[in-house]
C-alpha cells in the first residue's frame, strides 16, 4: 500500500481479503501450556532446556527463526506458511497455513504435537491443552523476552483487571475462516459473533484455579470478561443495517493502540487513537507517518470475540485437549462453508437481540452447557448446531486417504453432547470422583 493512509485504503485493506468461494480456506491456531516435567513450572526463557533451547531444536528440524531486540531473542519460527509463537508466558501457539480442509488441518496439528512430544521426552517437560493453568498462581509465570508483552503488560491494569491472567495462564485455539464478498462476510461475522458463545459451551475447557475449582466452566472467558472492554468482546454494530467494511474500520480506527514498530523496536503508544496517529496528530510522531504494516499490527491488537482481518478470526475457545483440536475448526467449517448451513444458522441466530447475545456471553462461562436460554438449555441449541454442521461437511465431500468425510472430527464432541457433557464438565466430574479433589493427576492424563 503506496502513499499515506486514509479511510480508503484501510478498507481496501479489508476488501484484498476477498477469495473465491472454491478458494476459501482453513486455518487453525492453538496454544498450549509448557511445564516442566518435575517441577509442573513454566519453562523460563534462559534456563537450560528452557523455551530458547526448544526453539534451537525446532530449528534443528527445519524451521527458521525470527529474532527480536538488542540480544537478537529468538521470539518465533516459520516453516511452509506455519509459525510458532511464542506467546506471553511461554505458551507455544502453533499458527497453521491456509488450508483446503480438515484432514490436512489434522495432519498438520499432530505432526507439530509429534516433533513437540519428541523434544518434550529429552528436554523432561510436558504439554498441556487448557484454557486456564490448573494450578499455578500468577506469580509462578514470568514473561518472555517480547517487547510488546511489556507494553501490553504495563496498560492492562488500567484498563480491566483480568489482563495479566489473560496474558500469562491462559491458552485458545482460534479459528480463521475466509469471505468471498463484503455481504458474505457481514453473514458470517453475524453468524460467529451470535454462536461464539455456544462454542465456547462446547469446547469449555477451564475450570479450575490455583488447584481448586473456579465456579467456572470456561475460566479463561471470564477474563477475556474482564480484560479490556475497549477492545474485547461482543462488538453489536455488526448487527446494524449499515455494518461493512468501512463500519469495522472506523471501530479500529478509535480502539487504543498497543505500539507501532519501527527498526525492529516497539514504540509505545499505549491508549492513543490510530485515527490520530493517521492523521498526523500525535506530538511524538510528527516525523512519522501511519503505513500498511502498523494497520495489520494494530488490527491484531483487538481482540473482539470475532475479529476481522483479511480473514474473519473466531477467537473464543478454550484449549482442548488433542482428540478435541480437530473438532474445534471442523464445527466452524461445517456451518460457514456451506452455502445452505450457513443459510439456515443465519435465519436462526436472525431472532436473537442484542439482549440475548450478551446475556450467552456473560451467562456461558460460567454455565456453559447448562446456561438457560429461551425456554431452553444451550446444550439444546449446541446439539441442533452440530448437526447442521456435520451436515455441512457431508456435503463438502473431502475425504481422507481412508475414505472419511470431515464430519469424523466432530465424533468426539457428538458423543459429548450426547452425555450432556463438555470437556470442563468431565474434569469437574474426575476432580471430585476419581481425582479425590485433587488436580494433580492432570498433569499425567491430560496432557499430549
Amino acid at each position: 500500500m503506496s502513499g499515506l493512509l486514509n479511510k480508503t485504503k484501510l478498507i481496501q485493506y479489508f476488501e484484498k481479503g476477498i477469495k473465491k468461494n472454491s478458494q476459501q480456506k482453513i486455518g487453525t491456531e492453538h496454544e498450549k501450556f509448557i511445564l516442566d516435567k518435575s517441577s509442573l513450572l513454566p519453562l523460563r526463557y534462559d534456563e537450560p532446556n528452557g523455551i530458547k533451547d526448544i526453539f534451537l531444536e525446532l530449528i534443528k528440524l527445519g524451521w527458521k527463526p525470527i529474532k527480536e531486540g538488542e540480544h537478537n531473542n529468538i521470539i518465533g519460527l516459520v516453516l511452509n506458511n506455519q509459525s510458532i509463537s511464542l506467546e506471553p508466558a511461554g505458551q507455544f501457539e502453533l499458527s497453521g497455513a491456509s488450508l483446503d480442509n480438515i484432514h490436512q488441518t489434522c495432519d498438520e496439528i499432530t505432526n507439530h504435537l509429534q516433533q513437540m512430544k519428541k523434544i518434550a521426552s529429552d528436554y523432561k517437560f510436558i504439554l498441556l491443552g487448557i484454557g486456564v493453568e490448573p494450578k499455578l498462581s500468577l506469580q509462578d509465570f514470568t514473561l518472555m523476552p517480547k517487547d510488546r508483552y511489556s507494553i501490553m503488560k504495563n496498560y492492562m491494569p488500567t484498563v480491566g483487571k483480568h489482563g495479566q491472567d489473560m496474558m500469562q495462564r491462559t491458552c485458545s485455539t482460534q479459528v480463521n475462516l475466509d469471505y468471498c464478498s463484503e455481504e458474505d462476510m457481514i453473514k458470517k461475522f453475524r453468524v460467529m459473533l451470535s454462536l461464539e458463545s455456544i462454542g465456547t459451551a462446547i469446547f469449555a475447557n477451564s475450570p479450575f484455579l490455583e488447584g481448586k475449582l473456579s465456579e467456572y466452566k470456561s475460566l479463561r472467558s471470564l477474563y477475556w470478561i474482564e480484560t479490556d472492554k475497549q477492545r474485547t468482546g461482543i462488538t453489536p454494530f455488526v448487527f446494524n443495517e449499515d455494518f461493512n467494511f468501512e463500519t469495522y474500520v472506523d471501530y479500529a480506527l478509535d480502539v487504543p493502540m498497543y505500539f507501532i514498530k519501527r527498526k525492529n523496536k516497539y514504540i509505545n503508544l499505549a491508549g492513543k487513537s490510530f485515527r490520530s496517529f493517521m492523521n498526523g496528530e500525535l506530538a511524538t510522531l510528527k516525523n512519522d507517518v501511519a503505513i500498511e504494516e502498523d494497520w495489520a499490527n494494530h488490527l491484531s491488537t483487538l481482540f473482539p470475540q470475532v475479529r476481522l482481518k483479511q480473514y474473519l478470526e473466531l477467537r473464543s475457545m478454550d484449549a482442548c485437549s488433542w482428540s478435541q483440536i480437530c473438532g474445534q475448526p471442523a464445527f466452524w467449517t461445517g456451518l460457514l462453508y456451506d452455502t445452505d448451513c450457513l443459510d439456515e444458522v443465519y435465519a436462526m441466530i436472525s431472532k436473537w437481540t442484542h439482549e440475548d447475545r450478551f446475556y450467552l456471553y456473560n451467562n456461558v462461562p460460567k454455565y456453559g452447557l447448562d446456561t438457560v436460554f429461551k425456554n431452553t438449555k444451550v446444550l439444546d441449541i449446541a446439539k441442533k448446531v452440530l448437526k447442521i454442521s456435520q451436515k455441512g461437511l457431508k456435503k463438502r465431500e473431502r475425504f481422507s486417504k481412508d475414505g472419511y468425510d470431515e464430519s469424523k472430527y466432530l465424533e468426539k464432541v457428538e458423543a459429548n453432547l450426547n452425555m450432556g457433557v463438555s470437556p470442563a464438565d468431565i474434569l469437574i466430574d474426575q476432580y471430585k470422583h476419581q481425582w479425590k479433589e485433587s488436580v494433580e493427576p492432570i498433569y499425567e492424563e491430560h496432557i499430549f
